[in-house]
């Protein structure tokens, strides 16, 4: 897969096959899509391409108050991407100037001269342009005058999927994590490094890595105790994962993320390492006594362990 920053680096496209948008997640709906490109682009003798954006455009639209949580950082959607077999991602910046773009300059000035555009692939809701004031009637009007095809996505495909980056999102933050990975196609995570922390973790028997999470926009699940695979080293590793305030011990309104991994006893401070969630075991809980919790975390070992097996 060929990645472009700019359009100024897109040259001689043979034939491309365009769908665009955010595409958070590459979950089970954008793959059905990007599969159906691949196919097309094949058929035509053609190059598959995707026009996405960065930063995300609640982002610069609303910059004091998007409220934006993303299931994937830039990176991670790139591997993902690269692993559909896609021929050219172009991550166009969004600027307020690009946002003020009409319907016709868009399909004319970047999908028309910029891409060369053999063919769109675009939903049946499609719209597109300053104040999305563009919809299929006037893009099959743009692709008479343009001479490029136009594949719609029916509602009825979008429908038999029955999935969206919303979707998994909201089951993430419930921490209902077997139904974002089943929308996903794939195990959630997320990357972060690891940072000191209280200790005490080992006092209680089980050493745990503090990690520190690399995106600010990236979502977390919902607080409670997670079994999770542990990548470190190129190496997978099981392990429980806690998000939370550890209300047994603290008092300050602060979220802890730490992980425990099964059979694993090196110093990993300043270490990158990736957390890929299984299955959620419990909520976070604020226990009576240090004997109380370390009961429960012996049993929620065993259930790690059941889990993972």
């Amino acid at each position: 897969m060929k990645i472009h920053n700019s359009l100024d680096s897109v040259t001689n496209i043979s034939n491309a096959v365009v769908t665009t948008g955010t595409f958070d997640g590459v979950h089970l709906g954008h793959q059905k899509i990007l599969k159906k490109l691949n196919k097309l682009a094949d058929y035509c003798e053609g190059e598959s391409v995707l026009f996405t954006f960065f930063p995300h455009p609640r982002i610069v639209l609303f910059p004091d108050d998007h409220g934006l949580k993303l299931l994937n950082t830039l990176e991670e959607k790139k591997e993902r991407l690269a692993a559909s077999g896609l021929d050219h991602l172009i991550i166009h910046p969004f600027s307020p100037e690009f946002s003020r773009l009409s319907a016709l300059q868009y399909v004319r000035d970047i999908m028309v001269n910029a891409l060369g555009v053999h063919t769109m692939v675009v939903g049946y809701d499609h719209h597109f342009g300053r104040n999305r004031e563009g919809d299929l009637e006037l893009l099959n009007e743009f692709s008479e005058t343009y001479d490029f095809g136009i594949e719609v996505i029916s509602a009825l495909d979008v429908e038999e999927v029955n999935v969206s980056s919303t979707k998994i999102r909201r089951s993430i933050g419930e921490g209902n994590i077997h139904l974002a990975n089943e929308y996903l196609g794939y195990k959630y995570s997320f990357t972060g490094v690891v940072i000191e922390g209280e200790r005490r973790g080992r006092l209680l028997g089980f050493n745990t890595a503090n990690i520190e999470i690399s995106s600010e926009l990236k979502i977390i699940p919902s607080y409670g105790v997670y079994a999770v695979n542990v990548l470190l080293f190129g190496q997978m590793y099981k392990g429980m994962l806690n998000i939370g305030m550890n209300p047994t011990f603290n008092n300050e309104n602060k979220t802890h993320i730490e992980v425990h991994i099964l059979n694993f006893e090196s110093d990993i401070y300043g270490e990158s390492l990736t957390i890929e969630l299984v299955k959620k075991l419990r909520d976070e809980k604020k226990f009576n006594s240090k004997e109380d919790l370390v009961q429960q975390l012996n049993e929620d070992r065993r259930l790690t362990i059941e889990t993972l097996r």
